[in-house]
């Protein structure tokens, strides 16, 4: 697992903090890998989704330090959506 992974799955988990994701979501980054968010936690892994997330590492890391917009992400082009919108919407206001 690449050292951005392990970072993200750490970030990812503290902003959880404990919250249950009821749904199924994967974020790809661009030559690293992929991490998986559900009703059991965060972790790395590349499985099947509800929603698909993908980024080059720079822009996700910015989405989760916050210097990221992702709606503005989303709307530039960085960051692509594939799968239910609405799930991606939750997944925002969970870690967001």
């Amino acid at each position: 697992m690449s050292d951005v992974i392990s970072e993200a799955v750490s970030q990812l988990t503290a902003k959880m903090d404990g919250q249950d994701f009821d749904g199924c979501a994967k974020f790809t980054i661009a030559d690293e890998g992929s991490i998986i968010i559900d009703s059991d936690g965060v972790r790395a892994g590349d499985g099947e989704a509800d929603v698909t997330l993908s980024a080059s590492a720079e822009t996700f890391k910015g989405i989760l330090d916050g210097s990221e917009n992702p709606t503005a992400a989303f709307m530039t082009g960085k960051l692509s959506v594939d799968g239910d919108m609405g799930m991606a919407m939750k997944l925002a206001g969970v870690i967001g």
